[in-house]
Order: C-alpha cells, then structure tokens, then sequence
C-alpha cells in the first residue's frame, strides 16, 4: 500500500468485466484502457486470464496485455489462473500478481475449472512450488482465492466452516495469501464481518487482505462498507459493473468502479484515482463497446456539487 492511499482498489475489467459478454474487445482498446487506468491513479489491473482460447477467447491475448502492463511504471499487472499450465504462462509472461481459483463450492469448481477439491489442491501446490522455486526478485505474488466463499448458485448454502478449511489448505500449498470472493453476489454485511474474522483467526491477518463483491442483489457497496469496517483494504471492482462468471448461472456484475471510488473518496478515504479520469475511462470503454450496458449510479447522477475528493487534499485521511 502506498502512502499516498488508504484503499487499494483493483480494476478487474479487462478480466472478469470481458470474459462475461459476448464481444472480443479488440487487443489495442484493451491496451488503451489498461493505460487509462494507470494514469487515472489505479494501482493495480486484472489484464487477463491464461485459459485456452477455445474456452474464453474474449481473453486469448493475455499474454500481450501482461507484456503491455510490464511497460506502464508502478502499475501492477495481475493474472488469473485455473490450472499449472496457466501459472507457467503466467510466470513466461512476467505477470506481477497470480489469482488461483478454488471455488468452496465443488460443483462449482467442476464447472468452473473441471477439477473437484482434492484436484484443484494438488495443481495449487504445483503452482505454489512453480512461483516459490524462483528467485525473490522475480516471483510472482500467488493469490489463492476462495470463489463462491458466500454462497453457490449451484450448491445453495456454502459451510463457513468449508471455507475456513480450505483457506489453510491452500496457504499448506504455498500460496502467499487468500482473497474472498462473493462470485455469485450472495454475501451480505454480517457475513462479511463474521467471514473476515474467522479467516483471520485461521491463517492469519496478513494473509487476507482483500475481496471480490458482486452486485447481484444491490448489497456490492453495502459489503464493501463491512469489509472497511472490520479491516480489509483492497477492493475488486469493474469498470461499469461489468463482470459475473460464465459458470455460475445468475451471477450478475461486479461493483462499479466508479461508485466505490465516489463512495470511499466520500469517506475521506484516499484511493489515489482522479474521478474525472475514471469517468473518462468510462466513454472510451462505452465507445468500445457500443451494445454493451455500463452501470453505476454516480455516473448517472453526477458529483455533488462541491464535491471534495480525500485523493484531492493530502492528509485528510480518515482511515479505514
């Protein structure tokens, strides 16, 4: 985290905004976009996933954003991940951060990356002696993230106590730290708070530091608010709220960018992003994809008049 902001926020777009829909942007809007971003304050972009093109060809130029992002100063270039062969391309490509998905669920994990649990750890402990084998300087930061952690379309009821297992089954496998995600938009604001906090009693608090909210049933912001209240720092979120997962049937998107930017600056909460940036950011991707619906409240409506952004005014942190 650096000092100049309170909240990380990781624009996921290009990666889980894109593989939902069924448009290829073309690779030259992608790079003018992971730009945009960057220069809009954004410290962090999801660029892409290393999956066969045959399954997501809406991301079969991943590898080229990776190289794109590299070349961008103090932008961090993170990947996602479903297998061994993935991590592998991953680390040719120089990816800074690696997302490895282990969904509570099983059967969703049987759709998602067609492994059960068992599978999936061994290829993460492959993965984990693949990134811990290279020298420090050049090993990727590894990413076990907990998917459906709140609850499955497919399985209903996900047991806290299941998530809580495999959270420490996945740093025995060599991950650096776990995120939590609410892939299907199920969580709410209590469940957040409790969630965090066994987790962090199970693995330990600097190994959870972030998480992944859709906005499914209109509580993305609400449980973006719990997290900041019990402690996490580091927040997914989608230009435009676009997002989901092809696999789980009504997983609708991801919080908007540009309202968790609005709502934090609100707070006092620095985030490091020009607001007018990211709304510009906004008409190149709308533009880009004409048929395609963007979301988000603030855009719509528009900034308060008077609105003081805490990004705006050094040291006026309030603290999260």
């Amino acid at each position: 985290m650096r000092a100049d902001r309170d909240v990380l926020i990781s624009e996921v777009g290009p990666r889980d905004g894109l593989q939902s829909i069924q448009a290829i942007l073309p690779t030259a809007a992608k790079k003018a976009w992971i730009s945009a971003a960057a220069a809009s304050g954004i410290a962090e972009v999801e660029v892409g996933s290393f999956v066969p093109a045959s399954v997501l060809p809406q991301l079969a130029d991943t590898a080229e954003l990776v190289a794109h992002g590299r070349g961008i100063s103090g932008l961090t270039v993170a990947v996602l991940v479903p297998n061994f062969k993935g991590a592998q391309a991953a680390v040719a490509a120089g990816a800074h951060k690696i997302t490895v998905p282990l969904s509570v669920s099983e059967t969703h994990s049987l759709r998602n990356v067609r492994r059960n649990h068992a599978q999936m750890l061994d290829e993460i402990r492959r993965i984990g002696e693949l990134v811990n084998a290279l020298p420090e300087g050049q090993r990727p930061h590894l990413e076990g993230s907990l998917s459906t952690a709140f609850g499955c379309t497919l399985e209903g009821v996900v047991p806290e106590k299941r998530v809580l297992e495999l959270a420490v089954a996945l740093m025995e496998a060599g991950c650096h730290e776990v995120g939590l995600s609410d892939t299907t938009g199920y969580a709410n604001p209590a469940q957040v708070r409790r969630l965090v906090r066994a987790l962090w009693s199970a693995v330990g608090r600097h190994q959870l530091s972030g998480i992944h909210l859709h906005n499914t049933r209109g509580l993305g912001l609400a449980n973006a608010v719990a997290a900041l209240e019990v402690g996490l720092n580091t927040f997914d979120a989608s230009l435009g709220g676009l997002g989901g997962c092809p696999f789980a049937p009504g997983a609708s998107g991801n919080i908007v960018t540009e309202d968790l930017v609005f709502m934090l600056e609100a707070m006092g909460l620095r985030t490091g992003i020009d607001y007018a940036a990211l709304l510009a950011q906004r008409a190149l991707l709308q533009q880009a994809l004409p048929a395609e619906p963007l979301y988000g409240m603030v855009p719509l409506a528009g900034l308060p008049l008077g609105f003081q952004p805490a990004s705006a005014s050094p040291g006026s942190s309030k603290g999260s």
